[in-house]
Parts: structure tokens; sequence; C-alpha cells
């Protein structure tokens, strides 16, 4: 796929799809489509994704990645998340953008009960941030985590961790709609 924007690399869409729990039939929206990386791997296993993007630019590229993928159940939309989320009772909300805990509000009233919002936080400060909004709205099961990738130097000689490898990308933030708010 074209890469415009920073992507979320597979090592973290891998994550992503199995912490969420998204299946055939799960209904996705994304947030923050940026390249639209995210979208397509999510399209590829649910039945209906919406991605928002309020930059025409980066909606441009994930198009065009859209359409070489051939994925119908793409809906890429120009609006902002943080204004409203047209979809209801869906399985996950994934947040990819500045400032994402602003938009968990709408999360919420988009997810389903038991359903997912996930966060893509580059910074600490972020992730906390992030956290608090989850517990002032009722979330539960918040989980965080980091995953790191170490490629490995196998030789004839010996085998060994490889000076290359995707290090720190984001912290990776989970949640399950629970109780109302």
């Amino acid at each position: 796929m074209k890469r415009g924007p920073q992507v979320i690399l597979p090592k973290d869409i891998g994550i992503i799809i199995a912490y969420s729990g998204i299946g055939k039939e799960s209904v996705c929206v994304d947030a923050g489509t940026g390249s639209g990386w995210l979208a397509a791997s999510l399209a590829r296993i649910a039945r209906e994704v919406y991605s928002y993007e309020t930059r025409p630019e980066f909606i441009a590229i994930a198009e065009k990645n859209k359409a070489m993928l051939n994925l119908g159940n793409l809906t890429i939309k120009n609006k902002d998340v943080l204004k409203k989320i047209d979809e209801k009772n869906v399985d996950l909300v994934t947040l990819d953008m500045p400032n994402s805990e602003k938009a968990l509000k709408n999360a919420h009233k988009a997810l389903r009960q038991g359903g997912t919002v996930f966060g893509y936080l580059p910074h600490t400060e972020q992730a906390s941030r992030f956290v608090a909004k989850l517990n002032k709205l009722g979330f539960s099961e918040i989980h965080t985590v980091e995953v790191i990738v170490r490629d490995m130097l196998v030789r004839e000689e010996g085998v060994r961790p490889s000076t290359k490898g995707i290090w720190h990308t984001a912290y990776l933030t989970f949640a399950r709609k629970s109780g109302k708010t």
C-alpha cells in the first residue's frame, strides 16, 4: 500500500486485532485514517469499517489504497470524530490522532455494550490522559501495552539479537464499554 503520513505498523495491527476480538461480523470505526493501513487491515477481517479523516490529502492516499485492495466494505469519511460518530452499536473504535482522549465521549456513544475502544498513543503523557478519560467515562478492562519486535541474526557461528528492529512506535491502550454515562 502507498504510504503518506505515519502509519500503524503490522506489529501493532496484529495486537489491535487480537485484543479487540473483531471478526467477520464486526463493525468498526477508525479515526485518523492517515494512509489507511489500519482501516484496510480491519476491513480484511470485519464486515464493515468506517474511517474518519479530516485532511483531504490523507483521504486521497487512503482511497487509492482502498481501491488497490478492492475493499468494498471500507467507507472513508471526510468527517471529524471530535464532533460526532455517525455509527452506533459498533464493536471497535480506534483512535489514532492528536488529543484522542477528546474523542472518547463520542466513541463511548458509538460502541455497543462490551465493545472495545483503542488508542494509539506515541507518548506516555498521551497514554496517561487517555486512561484518565477512560476511567472518567466508566470504561472497564483498561489495558496498555507496548509492542517491540527484535530481529534475530541467525548465522552459522551463532544466534544473537540484531542491532536492527522496530522498537517503540506507540503505547496501545484498550478498554471495554461498560455501564452508562
